[in-house]
């Protein structure tokens, strides 16, 4: 995936809102590594108050558990960024909400944090909804601390649109 500018990610939540009006539905957001900047592209768009009510930014572990009921458990077995600790983010999220449909993002962005198991640019993204659907996918993004974050945003809403697209 190439790094996508602003104009692109615009383009991109523009797709996601059409579809999110055409069903009359509602999308929550959980962010850990990217900090709120999926909530900051959906609130770019003049009228987002239409289709987007609730973000979540949980970067550290006791926000993921006190916010979206992430388990101690989950965490202390898989880590934060892991399938598990994603799912239940995105669950979390739309629990809260009453969203249509929930996203979920947690990776490491650097340039620290990497490991052996999971380096620089590892991320988990889920997504819970519509319906009963929970979908997890783990990517990896190269690049700076910003590409790895744009590349993640960009993820996230192609996920969205995606699951909306029938």
């Amino acid at each position: 995936m190439s790094v996508p500018g602003d104009a692109e990610l615009a383009a991109l939540v523009e797709t996601l809102a059409t579809r999110l009006i055409a069903r009359d539905a509602r999308i929550a957001t959980a962010e850990s590594c990217t900090g709120g900047w999926l909530a900051k592209c959906l609130t770019d768009r003049p009228g987002s108050s239409a289709w987007f009510e609730y973000g979540f930014v949980t970067y550290g572990n006791a926000a993921k558990g006190a916010m979206l009921g992430v388990g101690e458990g989950t965490l202390a077995a898989h880590g934060a960024v892991s399938e598990e600790v994603a799912e239940q983010m995105a669950i979390g999220a739309r629990l809260a909400s009453s969203a249509e449909i929930a996203v979920a993002i947690t990776g490491i962005a650097g340039p620290d944090g990497g490991t052996a198991d999971k380096s620089v640019g590892t991320v988990w993204l889920a997504w819970a909804g519509p319906g009963p659907v929970l979908v997890a996918e783990q990517r990896q993004f190269e690049g700076d601390r910003d590409a790895i974050r744009r590349q993640s945003v960009a993820a996230a809403l192609q996920g969205c649109i995606g699951r909306l697209a029938s």
